[in-house]
């Protein structure tokens, strides 16, 4: 569901860029709220969650789609834990749709879907794995690494269960905006795929904004 926010820009305490293929990792508090805008329109972004005291707790998919009944977030989805708490609620979101099933590019997927060459292509969970090695303070490992939502991306599943990547339904400054239920730890890879639609063949950078 379409939903403007009412939060103004100049009133984020932080702002940040993030460049095509890079990463963002950083934690929230409890009641703060994050967009992620999608700033030249068809661009993935491939996100975790995790309680930033304990990141054992974290995202799950199942336990997301589950409760909600639906695959696809928007606005007032709440994201669920793997020990089924509310992690994050969708506030706002301009674009109206965001993958669960997805999942995130590797070296290994690429390989298996597209060619051999493409295995040594960068990929979203190399991202992940120099964020939590450039970032040890917080605590995170490579089984860490689990759920994500591909927010902006377009998965639509077909009438026999398949999923298909298809265009972007985004476009140049389309956002969603969270709410946060308890102190989180967000880690962004801006997905840096060139070999489906997802990115529509040019990746391109977000922006990260939270307000307290």
């Amino acid at each position: 569901m379409i939903k403007d926010s009412l939060l103004k820009e100049n009133d984020a305490y932080f702002s940040q860029e993030v460049a095509a293929g890079d990463y963002f990792i950083g934690t929230i508090k409890q009641g703060d709220t994050i967009r992620i805008v999608d700033l030249k329109g068809n661009q993935a972004a491939d996100t975790i969650f995790y309680n930033a005291n304990d990141v054992s707790e974290r995202y799950s998919a199942m336990d997301t789609i589950r409760e909600q009944g639906a695959l696809y977030l928007t606005s007032g989805s709440i994201l669920k834990t793997n020990l089924n708490n509310d992690l994050l609620e969708i506030v706002a979101d301009t674009c109206g749709r965001h993958d669960t099933i997805g999942g995130a590019c590797a070296t290994e997927s690429n390989t298996v879907r597209y060619d051999l060459e493409k295995r040594c292509m960068h990929a979203c969970r190399d991202s992940w794995m120099l964020a939590i090695q450039e970032h040890e303070e917080y605590g995170l490992k490579k089984e860490d690494i689990t759920h994500n939502i591909n927010f902006f991306m377009n998965v639509p599943v077909t009438s026999d269960g398949q999923l298909t990547f298809a265009d972007g339904i985004s476009a140049p400054g389309k956002y969603v905006e969270l709410k946060a239920k308890m102190d989180t730890l967000v880690l962004i890879s801006n997905c840096p795929q060139l070999n489906n639609p997802c990115n529509g063949y040019d990746p391109t950078p977000i922006q990260v904004l939270v307000w307290s």
